[in-house]
């Protein structure tokens, strides 16, 4: 387990998680497009549930596909 690792968030003081910025949000996606858990990248519970959100919205709009190969 990652217990040292900090928040991706907190540590570039990342106060609003933007479903517009696809770039950012594709780092907690893995290849099959799917969300990649809090425990696994060191996301705190806050900015995961921001992050969810946000993944969620951005597929709704078309910028992040549901599934990829």
């Amino acid at each position: 387990m990652n217990k040292n690792k900090q928040c991706y968030f907190s540590a570039n003081n990342i106060k609003l998680i933007d479903y517009k910025d696809v770039e950012i949000i594709k780092k907690f996606l893995n290849p099959h497009a799917r969300m990649i858990a809090g425990k696994r990248t060191g996301v705190c519970s806050k900015h995961q549930r921001q992050l969810a959100n946000a993944v969620k919205r951005s597929r709704f709009m078309g910028l992040l596909p549901y599934v990829a190969q």
